[in-house]
């Protein structure tokens, strides 16, 4: 069997696992309201003048967390934390991070986990679709990455990061959102037993790699207290105009509306010009991207053009020139060591500008260690390139010391790499296991 099979068997198989869960798995009914219907996602009266990270209510979950095959995940504890933050034009907004604690909990170690929402409908935040009650539509890949972050004992918190407006790829909202998360986790020790000064590192993939660097590049001016230990980020979009035309008239095609609408959902200007400039018969049609999720996005946008919905040339139109401009990352320089990932040949979030990102990032002074991947394409990385992304994270909440400076290497597959298949083994072998009922969490801190 060729090295390329093998490699693709692997994920196929975890992607088979994955399948197998919530996404895809038979409704549920769901038991517990959507976000904009229930009460606790509403701020209370005053907390504009409240600092940024400010904790302004926390509850248990209302339902269990979901896990894979639309089983429940048997973790110690789960909490639903709104806190203050801040959007894109400096206005002062609310929303929601879950935290989960493991059985056998270190209080002084946290995974802030930026997951791929990707959709501009609030019903699709993290706080809502990791409940059992929501019908479970998080990716059954996603809890097993957070599933072995908890096996280590480490605090997991997932922030609504896109915010109460859901601004899908507006980038200052993203990172802000994720900042003010952490600040709240590290302020809620009375409820939660996190301790104010736990080692915090940040994980995403794709559209919760946005998030996630953006989050690295805003810490330096706007969260400068905070002592983050890293960031792994792979598949990260870092221009957004190279998505559109990669993904335009293709099977990922849903991501464009999805995309226009959460950032005119930011920008009242943007809003204003992109319904000025659908053509009227395709409207509804195209506003359809505002009430759903993915799934559902990418089965109704499916290969079409979507430049076909919209007037001659409206992406040259100021308003939406502007905005794509200010959502492209690189205007600041990330303080914290980085462990990025991309594939060479992805085919959703193109290798070039992000590979152009990293060499401005390191003329700048940055740390970061880059993996160029040769075999797998966008969603194969996210599941071949979990394992050296999860191994870097563990050595940054142990102390390991890191060389300055940026290295980039280039790999057949990172599946490959020394010890990845160990990793990548154990973190299917407890995903299995904790179908079974087992705690979460390691079964002793030793």
């Amino acid at each position: 069997m060729s090295l390329r099979r093998i490699v693709f068997a692997l994920a196929y198989a975890t992607l088979l696992l994955s399948a197998a869960g919530p996404a895809v798995a038979v409704p549920v009914r769901r038991s517990v309201p959507w976000p904009q219907n229930d009460p606790f996602y509403t701020p209370p009266s005053g907390y504009e003048s409240s600092a940024p990270g400010a904790i302004l209510r926390t509850r248990p979950i209302p339902s269990p967390l979901a896990g894979i095959f639309s089983q429940t995940e048997n973790v110690a504890n789960a909490w639903q934390i709104l806190y203050r933050t801040t959007d894109a034009l400096g206005n002062a907004i609310a929303t929601v991070t879950t935290l989960i604690e493991p059985h056998n909990a270190n209080s002084a170690k946290v995974l802030s986990y930026q997951l791929a929402e990707d959709s501009a409908a609030q019903q699709c935040a993290p706080s809502y679709t990791l409940q059992s009650g929501s019908g479970g539509t998080s990716s059954s890949l996603d809890l097993l990455m957070m599933d072995a972050a908890l096996n280590q004992g480490w605090y997991v918190t997932a922030p609504d990061y896109e915010g109460p407006k859901s601004v899908f790829t507006c980038g200052s909202t993203s990172g802000q959102g994720v900042l003010d998360s952490i600040r709240a986790v590290l302020a809620s020790t009375s409820v939660t037993g996190v301790k104010s000064s736990a080692g915090v590192v940040l994980w995403g993939y794709s559209g919760g790699a946005l998030a996630t660097g953006w989050a690295a590049e805003l810490q330096p001016t706007y969260a400068p207290e905070l002592k983050l230990l890293g960031a792994a980020m792979g598949g990260t979009p870092s221009e957004l105009n190279a998505t559109v035309n990669a993904v335009n008239k293709g099977p990922f095609a849903g991501l464009i509306p999805a995309g226009f609408l959460g950032l005119s959902q930011q920008y009242p200007d943007l809003n204003s010009y992109i319904q000025s400039q659908l053509i009227p018969s395709k409207a509804a049609a195209f506003n359809n991207a505002s009430a759903q999720c993915l799934g559902a996005d990418s089965t109704q946008f499916a290969n079409q053009d979507i430049f076909s919905y919209f007037q001659p040339n409206f992406l040259n139109g100021s308003p939406a020139a502007t905005a794509i401009a200010n959502n492209k990352m690189g205007s600041y320089v990330p303080k914290i060591p980085l462990w990025m990932y991309h594939a060479i040949h992805d085919e959703v979030v193109p290798f070039a500008p992000t590979q152009a990102l990293v060499t401005k990032y390191c003329s700048e002074g940055a740390n970061i260690q880059f993996t160029q991947d040769q075999l797998s394409e966008h969603i194969i990385l996210d599941i071949t390139g979990a394992a050296d992304a999860f191994t870097w994270l563990k050595a940054r909440l142990s102390g390991v010391p890191l060389a300055a400076g940026c290295t980039t290497r280039t790999t057949t597959s990172e599946i490959l790499d020394p010890g990845a298949l160990l990793v990548f083994g154990s973190i299917i072998f407890n995903g299995l296991q904790d179908l079974l009922g087992k705690p979460i969490g390691p079964t002793s801190l030793a």
